[in-house]
């Protein structure tokens, strides 16, 4: 057998193996962005906590090995346990949802995780089959920033993955790298559903008016471009940052502007996978 043939078999057996391990999850959603900074974790982390407030069952794998910092969005700091078989069980939250994260098995948060290509695989593997998901509408993956092992890792391991959702900003410096998720999505035969604009403008707690400090209409212009729909734009509210270092997404909280925008978001894209379905 020669190398070729010898990864194909490795694939399919690991197909095979994650498959059995993703059988009760009906949806796999991977949240993606070409750039750095613009929120792509915030995102994932509040269209999941919007899914289960809509009552799905949702899990969130944080694919990010490097930057992992959806257990300080959520408030964690308990590592996961095994039960009886070995398999892995993910930290239930106070917001309906179910995490598996690397930064929950680092000793510190400031601790550094310096990997090559093939222990991330290894770790996105195991976070796949190895993880006692359960039965699940959705399964949401966070990816790290780029186009790199992480979410080719992701596209080749997940069995018939429903799609990606890929979040931008509004700068031209954004939205240049964001464009290099497209192609990746028509390369691997990924499906965009659709585009997410994070940051905005900013809504003045005060005044009530909005500034533009990333520039305007870049979701827009992606989506013109693209022709993959723009879903959602969610704009800076004073207190995102100050929630997201104390644990506490925005949408659990009542009546905030921002969850009622996440909440919206969930409704578009359930809707989008289901009929797809």
């Amino acid at each position: 057998m020669n190398q070729q043939q010898s990864f194909k078999q490795m694939l399919e057996d690991d197909h095979k193996a994650i498959g059995a391990q993703l059988a009760g999850v009906k949806h796999k959603l991977i949240v993606l962005s070409g750039k750095g900074g613009v929120g792509k974790s915030s995102v994932a982390v509040n269209l999941s906590c919007a899914l289960a407030k809509r009552g799905k069952k949702v899990g969130l794998l944080d694919a990010d090995l490097h930057g992992p910092t959806i257990p300080t969005m959520l408030g964690l700091n308990n590592q996961p346990v095994a039960d009886e078989s070995g398999k892995i069980i993910p930290i239930d939250t106070d917001w309906g949802i179910k995490v598996i994260s690397l930064g929950l098995f680092l000793p510190a948060s400031d601790e550094a995780v310096i990997w090559r290509g093939p222990m991330k695989m290894g770790a996105i593997k195991q976070f796949l089959r190895d993880v006692v998901w359960g039965e699940l509408d959705y399964l949401v993956i966070d990816c790290p920033p780029g186009t790199g092992d992480e979410p080719l890792s992701l596209v080749q391991l997940i069995p018939e993955p429903d799609g990606a959702i890929i979040v931008t900003s509004p700068q031209e410096s954004a939205l240049a790298a964001v464009r290099k998720s497209i192609t990746f999505t028509k390369k691997v035969n990924l499906r965009a559903i659709g585009i997410v604009e994070n940051f905005a403008g900013y809504l003045c707690p005060h005044c009530g008016k909005m500034s533009y400090p990333f520039g305007r209409d870049g979701g827009e212009e992606l989506a013109k471009y693209s022709g993959i729909e723009l879903l959602g734009s969610i704009p800076i509210f004073a207190d995102m940052a100050e929630k997201a270092d104390k644990g506490v997404p925005i949408v659990a909280e009542e009546n905030h502007p921002g969850g009622k925008l996440y909440l919206e978001l969930a409704g578009k894209i359930d809707e989008r996978i289901e009929t797809n379905k």
